[in-house]
């Protein structure tokens, strides 16, 4: 009865109280180092003494926590890649509410450009690497867009997508049942509250996998009486956010129009957004079984960019599991190539096949582009936190 008396109306898929952030999950050292109306800034403590001198800045979802990234000892991005002598800085978004309606594609663009410029300044370099997922990489993509029109291209060292969909052309069920009139709905519902409800959305995407996300855990939880496992990705998973209504209107709208595939049809600060004046090499990652960012459209996604040298690096699993995907795991693999051939199905009969995680890959492709090591910093920008995951963005 709990479950359906409060959003999201499916059985729950794990327990409330199963994981404490900063206590059992996202826990990896670290110092909230910049702090605005909009995000916090985390510079992670370095893990070697010599660091790569160009570093990673990471832009999460805008309709999830950021601790994806940092789940959990062994499990977390942001630990390995200091294991590996990356510096890392990640962005924490603030929960909007509804008297930040009006935050759309120029806020949150705006607020990337802020943290690169408080990354450069911290680490003495005059460009940053960009790893963003999901809906974070749509934007991150627009802004480095932007970068290149108004002549700062070089800012951005690189660029990653994860699971990220530019090419909305067949791009799965829920882009596919969205019609116009159901978009206008459900743009003028945000309006009126001054955002979207992230718990309607994790209603949205549980009716995407029904028999896992649903009627597995209606079985488990009402039939057999059982609660459910401790899953950390599925803690995550239910500490939803808002979307400010803003930036719902404003990814509706591209999407239904699927702007970003011609050049100029959607403006970033200013600036029109042509995803082919992105020079800076990418690396873009999909995974084999997404539901949402279905491979395919991820592909496609990435001929979008400039530069030549793109690598597409298709993982095993789902949307998180496709990221949250750590070395040892004797069942996972992956398949990479450079971004060339139309078809996606063209470029899988290329690639070329690995055993294992995508992260050591990962690693060696920004080492090639993060100039030379140089000692680590002895302190961090701003007082440091015991564990990040204390300190979050407001709610």
């Amino acid at each position: 009865m709990r479950d359906m008396l409060s959003k999201p109306r499916v059985p729950s898929m794990v327990e409330p109280d199963a994981f404490v952030v900063g206590e059992t999950v996202a826990i990896t050292k670290g110092a909230v180092v910049l702090q605005t109306s909009m995000f916090e800034l985390i510079q992670y403590t370095p893990q070697t003494a010599k660091v790569r001198s160009i570093p990673l800045l990471m832009v999460p979802p805008v309709i999830n926590k950021f601790y994806i990234m940092d789940i959990a000892p062994g499990r977390s991005m942001i630990e390995y890649f200091l294991q590996q002598g990356q510096q890392v800085f990640a962005i924490s978004w603030r929960n909007p509410q509804a008297r930040h309606r009006d935050w759309g594609f120029d806020a949150y663009g705006g607020a990337i450009v802020e943290a690169m410029d408080a990354v450069q300044n911290i680490a003495g370099t005059d460009s940053v690497h960009l790893m963003a997922s999901c809906s974070g990489g749509i934007i991150a993509a627009m802004t480095a867009a932007h970068l290149a029109h108004i002549g700062e291209a070089d800012r951005v060292a690189g660029l990653t997508l994860a699971v990220t969909v530019l090419d909305e052309t067949r791009a799965g069920f829920a882009a596919a049942a969205m019609s116009d009139r159901a978009a206008q709905t459900a743009i003028r519902v945000s309006a009126r509250k001054g955002y979207l409800d992230g718990r309607d959305m994790a209603e949205m995407f549980a009716w995407l996998r029904p028999t896992d996300l649903v009627w597995r855990y209606w079985v488990n939880n009402y039939v057999q009486g059982r609660k459910p496992a401790a899953f950390d990705v599925l803690f995550w998973n239910a500490d939803t956010t808002r979307m400010a209504a803003a930036l719902h209107r404003d990814m509706v709208l591209m999407g239904l129009r699927n702007a970003l595939v011609t050049p100029g049809a959607v403006t970033m600060l200013g600036s029109p957004v042509d995803l082919a004046d992105i020079t800076s090499d990418a690396y873009v990652i999909g995974g084999v079984a997404d539901h949402i960012s279905p491979w395919q459209a991820t592909y496609r996604s990435a001929r979008l960019l400039g530069s030549k040298d793109n690598r597409y690096v298709l993982s095993t699993s789902g949307h998180i599991a496709a990221l949250v995907n750590p070395p040892g795991n004797p069942k996972a693999s992956f398949r990479t190539g450079l971004v060339g051939a139309e078809k996606p199905e063209e470029w899988l009969e290329s690639a070329q096949q690995s055993a294992g995680s995508w992260w050591p890959d990962y690693v060696s492709w920004l080492a090639e582009r993060s100039g030379p090591e140089v000692d680590a910093p002895k302190r961090l920008a701003g007082k440091a936190c015991h564990r990040s995951g204390r300190r979050r963005a407001p709610m």
